[in-house]
């Protein structure tokens, strides 16, 4: 069993940063792909990033890429979201999640992964 709490939400005006953190609990967190994803008020929730077991690998989803950085640091059991120019549409909960499948890193369907969190909120004010 693996749980995840994230941590970093808050309120940011456009064009700021913020770095969500993700700890992680059980001895296997470094065999898992971990991913980030956000859900908007009345919307799906949505793939942010994924990264491998062993932070090799990293995927975003078009609408963050160059903006958006995942990280994993496996001594600590956590996966990190670096957010930079951040914009209002940014706004949403923020949840990570872990997958079993340790190269799941570019799966978007959340359906693929097992363990989640309980989730950050994130306001980007204009």
């Amino acid at each position: 069993q693996v749980q995840l709490v994230e941590s970093g939400g808050g309120l940011v005006q456009a064009g700021g940063s913020l770095r969500l953190s993700c700890a992680a609990s059980g001895r296997t967190f470094s065999s898992y792909a971990m991913g980030w994803f956000r859900q908007a008020p009345g919307k799906e929730r949505e793939f942010v990033a994924g990264i491998n077991w062993n932070g090799a690998r990293t995927y975003y989803t078009d609408s963050v890429k160059g903006r958006f950085f995942i990280s994993r640091d496996s001594a600590q059991n956590t996966v990190h979201l670096q957010m930079n120019s951040l914009k209002p549409e940014d706004t949403a909960v923020y949840y990570c999640a872990a997958s079993t499948y340790s190269d799941n890193y570019n799966n978007a369907r959340p359906g693929a992964y097992n363990y989640w969190g309980q989730g950050t909120q994130v306001t980007v004010s204009s």
